[in-house]
């Protein structure tokens, strides 16, 4: 036994190796593994986040396999996917002013007819089964909340009824959405979530709408969002891991139009041809989403959409997830230094997770454990809902 332990010492390959396995857990344990950034400005927001939500003080343990970016985003995705189940929702089609049609899926397990509800908005081609969409409802179910999905026009199986989708910048459809359900249920605490995109359009409501929004919604939380869309554009732009996954989306919006293509045929939208050929999700907002919304060019339409410069008109309880090697978003373009500027907004800054991946632990996603994304949309809105309303702090 001995001479064998021997001889694998004076082993070049496993010399090497463990020098290799000990600097590599010493990068992970230095570099990856740390409490994430919060920032807020001192005020009542942050003092109540600090009182109610233990896992700011928690360190951040990404998956050790897999704690690069792009590995994050895709391998999220992919497991989520795979292994968790399906959810079975209410289907409540809502009728909108011009004629749209939208899905508001509902999941309602282990609640009551007083318990607060969450309107979740999904990412850019997300759908009420999208992969950390089950995250976040499984988060719900586990404290009593219930959630309502709000599947963007065109999508979620819904045929589209107008020649309109949605984009980054365009409340109206959520504003509508809203509405509802306060009207349906008057008595009852209305959280939002928005992810990417889905957190673009929320943060644009509540910008937009500043005091309005005041009594209309508890409390919101944003998870890995663009805040300056110009900047998440050049980032997802580069080649080559960042273009591949650029390409993918772009690939899935080139779908959803070719789905509904006779819709746009009624239109003026003439270079359906040159729309479907788009490469990347900036080429795509040029030749459609720009046009279709009747926005000058892409860039007037991203100037519109990019929520960093905003944050401070908005006048509720705004708590922000991103990730410093988010893919879409740089760390240098997430709006710290603005954030602390501002009485409402608070923003986590893990220092690994990737877009919409945050994962941790050696196995990362299983059916009965909650993901991080899942632990802070859990806490935060457990403390809202139960705390909110007799912290005086909170409204301050």
């Amino acid at each position: 036994m001995l001479q064998l332990v021997e001889s694998a010492l004076n082993n070049p390959k496993f010399y090497y190796g463990g020098l290799f396995g000990i600097g590599f857990c010493i990068y992970y344990l230095w570099e990856v593994v740390k409490t994430p950034l919060f920032v807020c400005g001192n005020g009542p927001f942050r003092e109540f986040l600090e009182k109610h939500m233990p896992i700011l003080e928690s360190k951040f343990w990404p998956t050790l396999w897999c704690f690069e970016s792009r590995a994050q985003t895709v391998f999220a995705s992919i497991l989520r996917s795979r292994i968790l189940p399906q959810i079975s929702y209410r289907r409540e089609i809502l009728i909108l002013s011009d004629g749209g049609e939208v899905a508001l899926d509902w999941a309602e397990d282990n609640c009551c007819n007083t318990s607060p509800i969450i309107i979740i908005l999904p990412g850019l081609t997300g759908a009420s089964q999208a992969d950390y969409i089950k995250c976040l409802v499984s988060a719900a179910k586990n404290v009593g909340i219930k959630c309502v999905i709000f599947n963007n026009r065109g999508l979620g199986g819904v045929q589209l009824k107008t020649p309109r989708l949605y984009c980054a910048a365009n409340i109206e459809d959520f504003t509508e959405v809203l509405e509802h359900v306060r009207k349906t249920r008057p008595n009852v605490a209305i959280g939002a979530t928005g992810i990417s995109l889905g957190g673009l359009i929320l943060g644009n409501y509540l910008a937009q709408k500043g005091p309005e929004a005041v009594g209309k919604l508890m409390a919101s939380l944003a998870i890995s969002v663009p805040w300056n869309v110009f900047e998440a554009t050049k980032s997802i732009e580069k080649p080559y891991l960042n273009l591949m996954l650029n390409r993918h989306l772009c690939g899935n919006l080139c779908r959803n139009v070719s789905l509904h293509q006779s819709k746009f045929c009624e239109t003026s939208f003439e270079n359906l041809d040159v729309i479907l050929k788009s490469k990347t999700v900036r080429e795509f907002d040029e030749s459609f989403t720009s046009k279709a919304f009747g926005f000058k060019d892409v860039e007037a339409y991203y100037a519109k959409a990019t929520l960093h410069d905003k944050l401070h008109n908005i006048q509720i309880p705004l708590l922000c997830l991103s990730a410093a090697d988010d893919p879409f978003q740089p760390l240098e373009a997430i709006p710290l230094e603005e954030v602390k500027d501002t009485k409402h907004v608070a923003m986590i800054v893990t220092s690994r997770g990737g877009h919409i991946g945050f994962l941790e632990g050696v196995w990362p996603v299983h059916k009965e454990r909650e993901q991080y994304i899942g632990k802070v949309f859990s806490q935060f809105f457990t403390a809202v809902f139960t705390h909110g309303l007799d912290d005086p702090a909170f409204y301050r």
